[in-house]
């Protein structure tokens, strides 16, 4: 007789709705707990370490408190140039940010980790997203803001909502990466680590 598959404890470290909201896709019992961490860049830190950092604090921060749990965590850092953009945290931010993106290709770089706490193993990754923004007018841009109030994601631009008719173009592997989790390569280390997923 076959032994009946149990799931791990997998929790989400993000009160992201999104986030929530593109796990459920993925038909797994999952609990979501918000990690209380600092999320402030460090001095010449790049992009993409930003990203990797706040996603592994995250998790490790969570696995202080379940030791014996399969955790994802994942941040986001957009960039354009040289430039880091943060969330822009109110309306005058979301504003310039809007202003100097416009015509511009964005890279949105997600990082993803899956901690196993019982075990310590820690799979990580990348997933960068390029999204090249119309251009937009004064009016456009009070009136998106207006409408979606994007003051917590990076970029001012939420493309799971009204802010797709900020943009021109999106290429990369996986668009849920840019909503905030990537998806496929979640599936990836989720079956490293033994979960039947389908």
């Amino acid at each position: 007789m076959k032994k009946q598959y149990v799931h791990p404890r997998l929790i989400l470290g993000s009160s992201s709705l999104y986030r929530r909201e593109l796990l459920q896709r993925l038909k797994l019992p999952f609990e979501s707990v918000s990690p209380a961490i600092d999320e402030t860049p460090l001095q010449d830190e790049m992009p993409e370490a930003t990203a990797l950092r706040l996603a592994e604090d995250k998790a490790h921060a969570i696995a202080a408190i379940y030791s014996d749990a399969l955790i994802i965590a994942a941040d986001q850092v957009a960039v354009l140039g040289s430039t880091q953009l943060g969330k822009p945290m109110n309306h005058a931010n979301a504003v310039k940010q809007l202003h100097f993106m416009q015509g511009k290709e964005v890279v949105f770089h997600t990082a993803l980790c899956l901690l196993n706490s019982r075990t310590n193993r820690l799979q990580k990754r990348i997933v960068p997203y390029f999204v090249k923004f119309r251009e937009l007018s004064d009016q456009q841009i009070e009136r998106y803001l207006s409408k979606e109030q994007p003051y917590h994601c990076a970029g001012s631009a939420k493309s799971e909502g009204l802010g797709i008719a900020l943009i021109e173009r999106m290429r990369g592997d996986d668009p849920n990466a840019l909503i905030g989790l990537p998806l496929i390569a979640l599936v990836e280390m989720l079956m490293q680590e033994g979960v039947e997923i389908i």
